[in-house]
């Protein structure tokens, strides 16, 4: 196509606005021709004239295109008016003769008739019209209307009888039944009502649930009860399990409802809650919720609480099977509620979801779903199921991985209860074999020491100290066990033992359990050679004090000598210490000791040997390497420490010089003073 293209794009000199466009408009319409003179017809020829040329404009406009039905329908419409019935007529059928489907010609052919009050000729048309067309229900309808409107009603019901001959949709079977409760004919509105119940059941593949709610609504409107009840029936038996819906349910239970038969109303609630899923029962849930507030008793409310709540754990476990949380509630529920075969099929169903990762952490959980179903069944149930239950699940558990103590210990404690202890033993006994654990040799000595099985103790212990000789509270055990049946020998070799593991993972509290046991034998000589061996290894102040502080309570008349000479030691293996706040420690045990034994020669002494305290700067560091600002922190400069002299030196020499000036400000601020002291 050809592109114009503008020479000049400069602004026009004289601008058009939209209002001046509208306004030219407007007078452009007042321009328009005025219409033709109307023509007025005095005699006959004239009007034939016109008919004639009416005609044949309609007979071109037809023969141009046969198929447009609207041509044909002006065309009879003006010959209708011009009272040419029979020239009308003559159209609609030459109409017909070029499409018979067209319903909208059927119906305009149909209504001329009957506005012209041609009755048989009315029927005429719409017998042919449903012979042809009998899927077309509007002309049904006009049919059995126009002859309810003439009174004949018999010729209605023909009409209808053959209309549901063609197995209609439900609308036609519900307008014959309401045309036959119009004239008070119940016993036929009944008939009808089972032929279309029978014609669902053989043609419907998926009969729909309200049309028997609507048979019922029919019988009870009529106070036909029991034959309601009969229809209600009959729906629940039809439909069956498979295609339960709640909305029968609830028409029923409403129907027995306004009968009185409140415990009726109750079964069919609780016979539609247990079969119709969860999720669709929700307007179940809330008409049973309303009954049992309107006429049930406490029990009955607190059973739809109930069943509202299993609903909703079932959709939670439903939506995540490995949400024991939900099982836990769901079944804390169910056994304040339900029978016990209830409680086992949750149970069951609970511990069917193990965790698909063999990892400790998603197995915590779990686990008490077991345990609680252990505990239920002994409680509840029988000690049988109970064995079974633990035995499946110590079978479960990938106990080369990992293992659970407590199920072993719960499964013993259980067998005990029941006075079998040969099993009980074997069950922690395959629990040390498979998987042994700290927990479940504590647990396994507990038994015997309650039971006074002393050499089974002792053996217990030789196991469990070969499977974990770091743990100190074991050694520490097995010698308190030895003393208390008064073997101090083997108490003392345990410790011996204990101490000499090259790898412990509390040494400090088996040493002083050690010193302890030797203070309480009064072993003193064997306590201070301990506390010497303690010292080849560890330098801590602690250890130090606790010597000085055991020479103290030795009660010896040296005693004081000694934990003088103890703290004298240990000051002087402190002095390369790094940590200032032990060396300081330790001066003022020191100090406190002498505070309250010493003399004042010794006090003296102390107070010479205590630090000062200064406090200082150091520059900081990021991890960059960055300059980080500035800290202050406090250090301490012992007197004794040779290296610091010059330090203390400085420090004496420093405030000497702050206390200089401050003198000779005060001086300054008192002349007066000064005037008076040079005259004295």
């Amino acid at each position: 196509p050809l592109t114009l293209q503008v020479k000049n794009k400069a602004p026009a000199e004289v601008q058009i606005t939209a209002e001046q466009l509208l306004r030219e408009a407007k007078e452009r319409e007042l321009e328009l021709l005025p219409p033709p003179p109307q023509q007025k017809i005095t005699d006959v020829e004239e009007l034939n004239d016109y008919k004639l040329r009416k005609r044949k404009t309609f007979e071109d406009n037809i023969r141009k295109n046969r198929t447009v039905i609207s041509n044909w329908i002006k065309y009879a419409q003006w010959e209708e008016s011009l009272k040419e019935i029979q020239r009308a007529r003559s159209i609609y059928e030459r109409a017909l003769d070029v499409d018979y489907r067209n319903v909208t010609l059927w119906l305009k052919y149909a209504e001329m008739e009957m506005k012209n009050r041609q009755v048989n000729h009315a029927r005429n048309i719409w017998d042919r019209a449903i012979t042809t067309l009998p899927r077309v229900n509007q002309f049904w309808y006009k049919y059995t209307y126009m002859e309810e409107m003439l009174g004949n009603v018999a010729g209605s019901r023909q009409v209808f009888e053959r209309w549901m001959e063609w197995q209609p949709e439900e609308q036609a079977w519900h307008s014959y039944i309401n045309f036959e409760l119009r004239y008070k004919e119940v016993d036929r509105a009944r008939t009808i009502y089972e032929r279309y119940i029978l014609f669902t059941l053989l043609v419907i593949v998926h009969p729909d649930v309200k049309n028997w709610i609507k048979y019922a609504r029919f019988e009870e409107k009529h106070s036909y009860f029991a034959h309601a009840r009969k229809v209600y029936e009959r729906a629940v038996e039809f439909f069956g399990e498979e295609h339960m819906n709640e909305h029968l349910y609830v028409a029923f239970a409403k129907f027995e409802e306004n009968q009185k038969e409140f415990e009726r109303v109750r079964v069919i609630y609780k016979y539609a809650l247990d079969r119709i899923p969860k999720q669709e029962a929700q307007n179940l849930f809330k008409n049973y919720t309303i009954f049992e507030k309107k006429f049930g008793d406490r029990r009955g409310i607190e059973d739809i609480i109930v069943s509202k709540r299993r609903f909703q754990y079932e959709e939670e476990v439903k939506a995540n099977p490995h949400n024991y949380d939900a099982w836990f509630d769901y079944l804390r529920l169910v056994e304040s509620d339900a029978d016990a075969e209830t409680v086992r099929e949750v149970y069951e169903r609970a511990i069917a979801n193990v965790p698909p990762i063999q990892e400790k952490r998603h197995w915590k959980r779990y686990i008490y779903l077991w345990i609680n179903y252990a505990l239920y069944e002994e409680l509840e149930a029988k000690a049988k199921r109970t064995r079974q239950v633990y035995q499946a699940c110590v079978e479960l558990i990938p106990h080369k991985k990992f293992t659970f103590a407590k199920i072993w210990l719960l499964y013993a404690q259980f067998e005990i209860r029941q006075k079998n202890l040969p099993l009980a033993r074997r069950a922690l006994g395959t629990s040390i074999g498979k998987c042994p654990k700290n927990k479940l040799f504590k647990g396994y000595i507990e038994l015997e020491l309650q039971l006074r099985e002393f050499d089974r103790c002792r053996k217990l212990y030789e196991k469990f100290l070969e499977f974990a000789p770091e743990n100190c509270t074991s050694w520490i055990k097995f010698a308190e066990l030895e003393t208390i049946l008064g073997d101090i020998d083997r108490a003392r070799a345990i410790y011996e033992l204990a101490i000499g593991q090259p790898r412990l993972d509390m040494p400090e509290v088996l040493w002083k359990s050690y010193i302890d046991f030797e203070i309480e034998q009064e072993e003193y000589e064997k306590t201070r050679n301990l506390y010497r061996r303690l010292l080849q290894r560890t330098q801590h102040v602690k250890v130090w004090i606790s010597f000085a502080q055991f020479e103290l309570s030795a009660g010896r008349e040296e005693s004081l000598s000694r934990c003088r000479q103890i703290y004298e030691e240990a000051n002087k293996a402190m002095r390369n210490c790094e940590e200032k706040e032990e060396r300081v420690m330790l001066l003022e045990s020191w100090r406190n000791f002498e505070e309250e034994f010493g003399t004042d020669t010794t006090k003296e002494r102390i107070d010479k040997l205590m630090p000062e305290k200064i406090k200082k700067r150091r520059k900081l560091q990021a991890e960059d390497g960055s300059d980080a600002g500035w800290e202050e922190y406090y250090d301490y400069i012992f007197p004794e420490d040779t290296a610091n002299q010059p330090n203390l030196k400085l420090l004496a020499m420093a405030k000497l010089w702050k206390k200089q000036q401050q003198e000779s400000e005060a001086a300054e601020m008192d002349p007066d003073k000064d005037i008076d002291e040079s005259q004295s």
